[in-house]
């Protein structure tokens, strides 16, 4: 009975984190994403200022 919480305890120490960090890492992935996004954007609108297009 011993052995098996004993596998039971290492098995939870070894999932206790890894939520964390999957959720850390999708996070930090969408917040790269977003920027290049945003600076895509920017740069068609500036791109559009620039070489006259018309906002009607």
């Amino acid at each position: 009975m011993r052995k098996l919480l004993l596998v039971r305890e290492i098995y939870l120490d070894a999932f206790r984190n890894l939520g964390h960090i999957v959720i850390e890492k999708y996070f930090k992935a969408f917040a790269w994403f977003s920027f290049v996004m945003f600076f895509i954007v920017l740069y068609a609108f500036v791109y559009r200022l620039a070489t006259g297009f018309a906002f009607d």
